[in-house]
């Protein structure tokens, strides 16, 4: 009774403009950039001349931009939600500060980040100038199965959904030289990472870079992020990461988690 009165309330306080707009633009994602006013009618069900009025306004507050040929892309105002929210979270905010800690002690690479399908969601990056990937900032997406946090996410997964997301995952996108070419390449590494509690990504992402992960769990004793260390292959080899930059990675996970089991 109280789930039917529930959903009456929200339909009742709902504002169906602002529906719409939403709607709008949950249509765009890493593969959808830019869609024309027809594309976004016929995908939302919104008919052509409301269809027409949500996107002016969306224009007007600069979260979608026009071209001249009508082609309708993500304004800035979006990207600017975007990074706020990130910033806000209450695992980023818990984690802002030993991950500080920890970029500083080793001078190298601190990430965190959350699976996302079959992509790492990064949420916070403190950056090494010499590393070279200089192109991930928060926000960013790399695939799951060539990171070390990716890597070590699916290795926590329930079985069937690992299958699931690497089902969907394209083997043959341009990677670094040691990545698995298969699930079934990449599944016995999973195992050992779920032995070990760790996992090690050596130029897989790329020629170059190197880098170790572990994860940051929950009040359910399950990963909810997973934070690593990234070190270019030139200053460090695989054993220089399962040493002392591990056991710092791993005091500061579990003081991330303690913060995090803490809210």
């Amino acid at each position: 009774m109280k789930a039917d009165a529930d959903a009456k309330a929200g339909s009742r306080y709902r504002i169906e403009a602002l529906a719409k707009g939403l709607d709008v633009l949950r249509l765009f994602d890493e593969t959808v950039t830019e869609l024309k006013l027809r594309d976004i009618s016929d995908r939302t069900g919104i008919p052509m001349p409301t269809a027409f009025r949500v996107v002016a306004t969306l224009e007007e507050g600069g979260f979608v931009e026009r071209s001249e040929d009508g082609v309708i892309r993500p304004g800035v105002a979006v990207l600017t939600l975007g990074s706020a929210a990130l910033r806000g979270s209450s695992l980023v905010q818990v984690s802002e500060q030993p991950l500080r800690r920890l970029a500083e002690s080793t001078g190298e690479t601190v990430n965190m980040g959350v699976l996302v399908g079959d992509e790492v969601l990064y949420l916070v990056r403190l950056r090494n100038s010499d590393l070279v990937t200089a192109n991930v900032q928060v926000g960013s997406t790399l695939p799951a199965p060539v990171t070390s946090m990716g890597k070590l996410l699916l290795a926590y997964l329930p079985e069937q959904e690992r299958r699931d997301v690497l089902a969907g995952y394209d083997f043959s996108r341009a990677v670094g030289p040691n990545a698995a070419r298969s699930a079934a390449e990449l599944e016995p590494a999973l195992a050992q990472i779920r032995a070990d509690g760790y996992a090690l990504q050596d130029q897989e992402v790329a020629a170059g870079l190197r880098s170790v992960s572990v994860p940051v769990l929950g009040r359910d004793g399950s990963p909810a992020a997973a934070v690593n260390i990234a070190v270019a292959a030139n200053r460090h080899d695989v054993e220089d990461l399962r040493g002392p930059l591990l056991e710092a990675l791993r005091a500061t996970a579990d003081d991330i988690s303690l913060r995090l089991r803490a809210l």
